[in-house]
């Protein structure tokens, strides 16, 4: 088919959402059908960034940035995007807008809606609404269960009806985690300290638990802790944090191209995921009771011991078979949960291998798959 991929994310970026997007468009177009991807122009537009190794892709597919001016709400972007797709005969509009969606309704486009959190702010739930409401071939496909369920309960989605909505947690490509080398041969390579590691991936953002760590660190003197990501503000302010109290067993990396992310995954023993109660995002808001996050499908596929806080949505994926889950917040807790990993390799082991078994079904390719299933034009 011939798939028009409509996206308000910032390309490139180091954001989530970017990240998700460039993933989703690289799986369908690795299925074997045709993605153009409209994307808004946004200054500084860095054309000389290499998009492949930056987002670790392995196929490309056409993107044009459109324009977008402030303050139009990508109302101008989208009638823009639709109009082109519309254009280029395309079989289905995938998009991540709601605008997104109801042009292309109109466009008598048949639309397959990206679904990361419940519609916000002053337009968000009318702009759902009319969605819904507006004729016209649809699917939905919410990122976890709980948000599922937190539709149905506001809007009255059918969310058992497959056709209609199509539950679509975010996915790894396995392919870049098959050859991974052992934790000391990774530190190694990179040039890490040669201890038992603990390590985290991702933004520094509130919520995501980094003092929690930082205390972690305090505890464990003798192991490593690895950072690595982080705005370069962020960056800053930790390495002055760590300085101030005297912490001086966490390496931070920055920010480092995602094609190069398995192999930082790999020089751990142990990767973290200590969200906290409330976790916030590149665009701000809670994400506590409906994210589904791309670390933790990572963190799977890279054969380690993961130790993660215990969010009900977690639960979707992780469990006392394939990780140790931890109160968020809970510092004894976390501190007993590393300290009985780190003594025991075989638990290690075990967990790993089940996570291993347990994220084959979470790939970005089966996702794109399942998302498109039944959906083709008749």
């Amino acid at each position: 088919m011939k798939i028009a991929c409509i996206a308000a994310s910032r390309v490139p970026s180091t954001t989530a959402n970017s990240m998700q997007v460039m993933k989703a468009c690289q799986a369908i177009s690795q299925l074997g059908h045709e993605v153009h991807l409209f994307l808004p122009r946004q200054e500084p537009h860095l054309n000389s960034i290499d998009l492949p190794s930056f987002y670790g892709l392995k196929t490309q597919f056409p993107i044009e940035w459109l324009s977008s001016q402030p303050g139009l709400h990508r109302y101008d972007f989208v009638f823009q995007a639709v109009r082109k797709a519309s254009s280029l005969n395309v079989d289905i509009s995938y998009v991540w807008l709601l605008q997104a969606g109801i042009f292309s309704l109109l466009a008598h486009l048949p639309v397959i809606l990206e679904l990361h959190g419940p519609p916000e702010g002053n337009f968000g739930p009318t702009l759902f609404n009319l969605f819904q409401r507006i004729p016209g071939k649809k699917r939905i496909l919410p990122i976890t269960h709980a948000l599922a369920k937190q539709i149905h309960e506001a809007y009255n989605v059918d969310v058992n009806n497959p056709f209609l909505t199509h539950i679509s947690p975010n996915g790894v490509d396995l392919e870049r985690y098959c050859d991974l080398p052992d934790p000391s041969v990774a530190r190694e390579l990179l040039g890490l300290p040669p201890l038992l590691t603990a390590g985290y991936t991702g933004h520094l953002y509130p919520g995501r638990g980094m003092t929690l760590l930082m205390e972690l660190a305090r505890r464990y003197p003798h192991i490593s802790f690895l950072w690595v990501g982080g705005q370069p503000a962020e960056v800053r302010k930790w390495r002055e944090n760590l300085i101030a109290n005297k912490v001086e067993n966490i390496t931070l990396t920055g920010f480092v191209q995602n094609s190069q992310l398995p192999m930082y995954q790999a020089a751990a023993d142990i990767l973290l995921m200590p969200y906290e109660k409330l976790i916030t995002g590149s665009s701000g808001g809670n994400s506590t009771t409906y994210a589904s996050p791309m670390k933790m499908f990572e963190y799977m596929a890279t054969r380690r011991a993961i130790i993660s806080s215990d969010l009900s949505v977690i639960q979707e994926v992780l469990n006392s078979t394939n990780a140790v889950l931890c109160p968020p917040e809970d510092i004894d807790a976390w501190s007993r949960a590393i300290g009985c990993l780190i003594t025991d390799a075989e638990k290690r082991l075990v967990l790993a291998n089940q996570a291993w078994q347990d994220v084959q079904q979470y790939t970005w390719l089966e996702r794109a798959r399942n998302a498109l299933a039944g959906f083709a034009v008749q």
